[in-house]
């Protein structure tokens, strides 16, 4: 899944390619993916693109009419063309979601691999119409997003830390893959509690939070749609690196398997040389 590093790439990839032309046609491939009726898809044809955006992990293109939002889910993609395809969108038989094309021959498709099919797009006149995006928490990378406003996200909560990072309803913009990397760099389990973490430890996590996504977003900027995926895989020291030596330590990497993801981790490094149990609501072996 696309996540804030990512998304932020695109923002920018975006901002800098089509601020100031305008939207030729929109052309939704999967109904299913549009999640809003008013205004109309066609109200953005041919309003200027007046600046682009990220809330969490949505991509929000504002323009003179109204604003395109979208959020790539779990296996959406956008795919750039400097020269957009003449060749006709054949609806149900395609992974494409939406099409646009801008005034100067450029566009994009938004794709989705697999047959789960997330991907969303909403056109409104304000992204807070957006119900994802009107329930989003705090964005970690925010100037007032501090290590006491961290500490107070967390005080209270007898929820697992890699679920309280990942809750966009607590913290925006963070998904499986950059939470496993935190909670790495932070030598910290996925499992403890929240609530039961000491002031020291929220600092450790709060400094490798913030470590974790300056450095994604350094490694995502500047680089077109087609190379961010691979930026994303080089710069995993853990997530997605299963039977793999830990870069710090030389342990194995290790994953718990659940019914839609999973998580990676280092034993030496967060668990105390534990192996968590590979099933869902796990705990530490004995």
């Amino acid at each position: 899944m696309p996540e804030m590093p990512e998304v932020q790439g695109l923002v920018e990839f975006l901002r800098d390619r089509v601020s100031g032309v305008r939207v030729e046609r929109a052309t939704v491939a999967n109904i299913a993916a549009l999640k809003t009726y008013d205004p109309p898809i066609d109200a953005l044809k041919d309003a200027e693109i007046t600046g682009a955006s990220r809330h969490g992990k949505f991509v929000d293109l504002a323009t003179t009419g109204p604003h395109l939002v979208f959020h790539l889910a779990k296996a959406g993609w956008l795919r750039w063309y400097d020269e957009l395809p003449r060749t006709l969108i054949k609806p149900g038989k395609t992974p494409i979601a939406l099409r646009v094309a801008f005034s100067d021959g450029s566009g994009f498709d938004l794709t989705e691999a697999g047959t789960k099919k997330s991907l969303a797009v909403y056109v409104v006149r304000d992204p807070a119409d957006v119900p994802g995006v009107a329930r989003l928490g705090p964005d970690p990378l925010d100037p007032s997003f501090d290590r006491d406003t961290f500490a107070g996200l967390l005080a209270g909560r007898r929820t697992q830390i890699k679920g309280v990072l990942r809750d966009q309803m607590i913290i925006a913009g963070v998904g499986n893959a950059y939470s496993d990397e935190i909670l790495h760099a932070a030598r910290m389990s996925p499992y403890a509690l929240a609530s039961s973490l000491e002031e020291a430890d929220i600092d450790r996590l709060y400094q490798a939070m913030t470590d974790t996504l300056a450095e994604a977003l350094a490694a995502a900027s500047g680089k077109p749609p087609a190379e961010l995926k691979d930026a994303k895989r080089r710069g995993m020291r853990v997530h997605g690196r299963r039977g793999e030596t830990c870069p710090v330590c030389g342990d194995e990497v290790r994953s718990v398997f659940f019914a839609d993801n999973s998580l990676e981790y280092c034993p030496t490094c967060q668990t105390g040389g534990k192996i968590l149990a590979d099933r869902r609501l796990s705990r530490l072996l004995k």
